[in-house]
C-alpha cells in the first residue's frame, strides 16, 4: 500500500514548483526585455554609422561607374556589421566583408528603415536609408547571430546568478521547512515512544497555534481513555471479589448437597445453590450493563412522556416474584416532559424498583410519583417503606459493591451504579434521603 506523503514533502514539492515556475517566468521575461533592449540599443549604432556615412561620403563618391570602394576591416568584430553605399543605384562603397549586392533589394521609391532579411545561411538586420543626395542609399547591416551572442553573453551571468540564487532559496526553504516542522516532529516521536499504558497529558506551553488544539484534543482522548481502563480495572477487581461469595456459596451448598443423607437437608442445599446462582447471574447481567453503560456515549436526548415509562416499569415489577406481599402504587401528579433516551430510562425505573423492592420488608408500600412541578419543570420520586438508610449508608449510596448495614445479602450494590451512570449520560441530578411518608429510602430524579 501506497504510503501518503508527508506534510514536509508537500510542502517543499509546492516551494519547489512555486520557485521553479517563478524562475522560468522571470528568466523569459527577463530574455524578451534584453532582447528587446539589445536591438533597440544596436538598431541605434546602425543608424548612427549610416548617418556617418551619409555625411563623410555623400560628397566624395567616385563619378567612375566601375570604381567601388572598399573600406578596410579596422577590427575582429568588423565581419559582424558591414555597409553598403549606393550612387544612383550602383554600388560605390562598401566594408570589405559586404556584398556586391544590395543586402536590402532596392526598390525605386521604397521606404527607408530596418528590415531583416536572409542572404544564404545568415539572417542580417539591414538600415537603409537615403543619403545627402537624392541618388545616394545608404545600407548598413549587422548579422542577427552577432546579436545572439551579445545576449548570451549578457544573460548567461544572469542566468548563473539566477540558478544559484534559486538552489539557495530551495535551500533554505529546506532549512526553514525542518525548522517551521520541528514540533511536529518532536510530537510524532513523544507518541511514538510511549508506551500502551502512558496516557499522562503532552505538554502544550510550547507547542505553536497549529498543534496546539490536536494536543489538547489528544489529552482530552487520554483523559477519557485513562478514566475508562481505570474503570475496568476496578470493575474487573471488584468483579472478582464480588463474584467469589457466591461461587464459594454455592460450592459449599453443592457439597453439602452431595453429603446430605435426608431429602430435606439435600433440598434445602439445592435451594440454596440455585439462589446463589441466580446471585451470580444478576452480578454478572449488571456488570455487564454497567460495562457497556462506561464504555458508551451519551444517547440522544429526546422527549420523554414520564408517565407512560413509569406506567410500564410499574407493570413489570409487578410481575417479579420479589413483588409478593409488597405494595406497589403510582401516582402521577401531573404529566411531565423530561430529555432522555427511553430504553436508559426504562432500565434505570427498573434499577430503582428492584432495590426498592429488595430492601423492604414484605407487605410495605412502594410508591412512584411523578410530577411536573419540580424546580426543574418535573421530577419523579421512588419511595419505599424499608429500614431506609443513615448518613453513613447515604454517603456511601452509588458505589459499587457497598450496600447498607444489615442489609439481606442477595444484592451487589450495583443497581446504584447504574443509576447514577444512566443519570450522569442523561443529565439528570440524583437525590436520595428518607421518606417522609414511608419511612424508607426516597430517591429523587430531576433534570442538573
Amino acid at each position: 500500500m501506497k504510503r501518503p506523503a508527508s506534510l514536509q514533502a508537500r510542502l517543499l514539492a509546492g516551494m519547489a514548483a512555486v520557485t521553479l515556475v517563478v524562475g522560468v517566468l522571470t528568466t523569459v521575461l527577463a530574455v524578451r526585455q534584453a532582447r528587446h533592449e539589445l536591438d533597440e540599443l544596436l538598431d541605434a549604432h546602425l543608424t548612427q554609422a549610416a548617418a556617418l556615412l551619409v555625411v563623410q561620403h555623400s560628397a566624395r563618391l567616385p563619378h567612375d561607374d566601375d570604381a567601388v570602394l572598399d573600406a578596410p576591416s579596422l577590427h575582429r568584430y568588423a565581419p559582424r556589421a558591414v555597409f553598403q553605399v549606393f550612387h544612383e543605384g550602383r554600388l560605390a562603397l562598401r566594408s570589405s566583408q559586404a556584398p556586391p549586392t544590395p543586402l536590402v533589394p532596392l526598390v525605386p521609391g521604397g521606404e527607408p528603415g530596418f528590415h531583416t532579411v536572409q542572404r544564404g545561411n545568415a539572417q542580417w538586420r539591414v538600415f537603409v536609408t537615403d543619403g545627402a543626395a537624392a541618388d545616394v542609399t545608404v545600407l548598413v547591416g549587422e548579422r542577427v547571430s552577432a546579436r545572439l551572442e551579445i545576449l548570451a553573453a549578457m544573460l548567461g551571468p544572469l542566468l548563473g546568478l539566477g540558478a544559484a540564487a534559486s538552489a539557495l532559496m530551495l535551500g533554505l526553504a529546506v532549512a526553514v521547512l525542518r525548522w517551521g516542522l520541528s514540533p511536529l516532529r518532536r510530537l510524532r516521536e513523544t507518541l511514538a515512544g510511549r508506551q500502551p499504558g502512558q496516557l499522562a497529558a503532552l505538554p502544550a506551553g510550547e507547542m505553536p497555534a497549529e498543534l496546539a488544539p490536536l494536543v489538547d484534543t489528544l489529552n482530552l482522548l487520554f483523559q477519557r481513555l485513562d478514566a475508562l481502563l481505570q474503570g475496568e480495572r476496578r470493575l474487573t477487581a471488584d468483579a472478582a471479589h464480588e463474584l467469589r461469595t457466591p461461587i464459594a456459596a454455592i460450592r459449599a451448598q453443592a457439597q453439602v448437597a452431595l453429603g446430605a443423607q435426608a431429602d430435606d437437608e439435600r433440598r434445602r442445599a439445592l435451594q440454596a445453590t440455585l439462589a446463589g446462582c441466580d446471585r451470580a447471574a444478576r452480578v454478572v447481567e449488571q456488570l455487564l450493563m454497567l460495562a457497556r453503560l462506561e464504555a458508551g456515549d451519551a444517547p440522544p436526548r429526546r422527549p420523554l412522556a414520564l408517565a407512560d415509562l413509569a406506567r410500564q416499569a410499574v407493570a413489570e415489577a409487578a410481575e417479579h416474584p420479589l413483588l409478593a406481599g409488597h405494595v406497589l402504587a403510582l401516582e402521577v401528579a401531573s404529566p411531565a416532559i423530561a430529555a432522555g433516551d427511553a430504553l436508559l430510562t426504562q432500565l434505570l425505573l427498573r434499577n430503582l424498583l428492584d432495590n426498592a423492592v429488595r430492601y423492604s420488608p414484605a407487605g410495605s408500600p412502594v410508591t412512584v410519583t411523578v410530577d411536573a412541578a419540580g424546580p426543574q419543570g418535573w421530577q419523579l420520586t421512588v419511595e419505599d417503606g424499608g429500614p431506609g438508610l443513615d448518613a453513613a449508608g447515604l454517603a456511601r449510596l452509588g458505589q459499587r459493591f457497598q450496600r447498607g448495614e444489615g442489609v439481606t445479602p442477595s444484592g451487589s450494590g450495583l443497581g446504584w451504579s447504574i443509576v447514577h451512570r444512566i443519570a450522569a449520560l442523561q443529565g439528570w441530578r440524583v437525590q436520595a434521603d428518607r421518606s417522609p411518608a414511608l419511612g424508607g429510602l426516597r430517591v429523587r430524579l430531576t433534570a442538573e
